[in-house]
């Protein structure tokens, strides 16, 4: 494992995805099976689809499975502490809401970074479409691909500017490198800028309008 700032992105974001995942398997009533493959899909389904797009055959997780069998142990661990604590008052179901949250915006900062580095390490660095949409596509896929398995409207339609929020962290990358020409702090900049995002809109009720 190599220990750069990137891979502690890329560990972060698998982890708090998986969770994510597991929390809507959970919610969803589905077995320990179930509750495996949404962990798994939203930690890696977003850089599936990535490596798909710049033509990474096979895709890193299937040459790689160090990802996979830690979205599979966090799902694991997410669901038998809550197998053996599922008694608990209902008053605490109100902290789903707030911890799915977080854990969904920390692992769409981490990805939405790990996606530009991507395609920047793939040779397109002075592709700024292409990079940006690359963050974009790793960090929304797999919760996408959640959200449609688990029978339910992808949250990048609905809540708190979420998938802007990874367009945003993507843009602020390529801002970043211009000032700086140091990809460590245009890392760093994408990522707070996700999470600053996030916060704000959920603090203050932002969303696109929609008809209704």
């Amino acid at each position: 494992m190599n220990w750069t700032l990137l891979g502690i992105f890329d560990l972060a974001g698998t982890i708090a995805f998986a969770i994510s995942g597991a929390f809507v398997g959970i919610h969803k009533r589905m077995d320990v099976f179930g509750v495996n493959v949404l962990a798994v899909t939203t930690a890696c389904g977003g850089g599936l689809m990535r490596d798909l797009i710049i033509g990474k055959i096979p895709p890193r997780m299937f040459l790689n499975p160090f990802y996979v069998g830690i979205a599979a142990l966090v799902a694991n661990i997410v669901f038998w502490q809550v197998y053996r604590h599922q008694h608990m008052p209902r008053k605490m179901a109100h902290l789903y809401d707030r911890m799915l949250f977080w854990f969904d915006t920390i692992g769409l900062a981490s990805f939405t970074v790990d996606g530009v580095m991507a395609g920047v390490e793939a040779g397109y660095g002075d592709n700024g479409f292409l990079i940006v949409f690359l963050g974009f596509m790793t960090g929304v896929g797999g919760g996408a691909l959640r959200d449609v398995l688990a029978d339910q409207m992808p949250d990048i339609f609905l809540k708190h500017i979420y998938a802007l929020a990874a367009i945003a962290g993507g843009l602020s990358m390529l801002l970043w490198f211009r000032l700086s020409a140091s990809w460590r702090i245009s890392m760093l900049g994408g990522f707070v800028t996700v999470i600053v995002l996030r916060y704000l809109a959920a603090r203050f009720r932002w969303n696109l309008p929609k008809v209704l």
